[in-house]
């Protein structure tokens, strides 16, 4: 009964993005349709066999500089293509300042992390943004800890907007 229901819920979706396509009178063998009508899937954009070419066409395109393929007749919106080479995990922010190698990214914690109590002690002439924090019952060490930022496999993106769908962002 599960699996019918959701085969159901599969077609349905499927359907519900193709009609999107048609709707405005696009043609499904419009390459930049085909690209929105597979971008709307629910289940990644290259779920089905059908969007796996022309998906991978848009990857390459995008990458040698070329702007996103358009569609005629469908609520459709894609910004420019951005890059953003690096990533935090959950918990930190990514930051960018200059130093001796020019502009460097880091992470930077979102809350003060406990470290060791070695850090709250001044007496070795270092500076120090540690210091001694109370929570509940009981006190420790604690600063905002800088890591370094995870570097993505698909740093180039673009935000497409469908109307009646939404907003998402395509990583390549």
């Amino acid at each position: 009964m599960s699996k019918s229901l959701a085969r159901a819920f599969v077609a349905a979706a499927s359907l519900a993005a193709f009609y999107l396509v048609f709707d405005g009178k696009a043609r499904a063998d419009d390459w930049g349709c085909q690209v929105i009508l597979c971008l709307s899937n629910p289940g990644g954009p290259a779920q089905y066999a059908e969007c796996r070419p022309p998906i991978q066409k848009l990857w390459r395109e995008l990458a040698k500089g070329h702007s996103f393929p358009t569609c005629s007749g469908v609520g459709f919106r894609a910004s420019r293509p951005s890059y953003e080479p690096y990533y935090c995990n959950d918990g930190y922010r990514l930051t960018t300042r200059y130093g001796d190698r020019g502009l460097e990214a880091s992470c930077i914690s979102t809350t003060p992390q406990t470290v060791s109590s070695d850090e709250c002690y001044s007496g070795n002439d270092r500076i120090t943004t540690a210091t001694w924090r109370r929570s509940e019952s009981r006190s420790g060490c604690q600063r905002y800890v800088t890591t370094r930022p995870n570097v993505r496999s698909q740093p180039h993106y673009i935000d497409v907007t469908i109307d009646g769908v939404g907003k998402q962002r395509v990583w390549y």
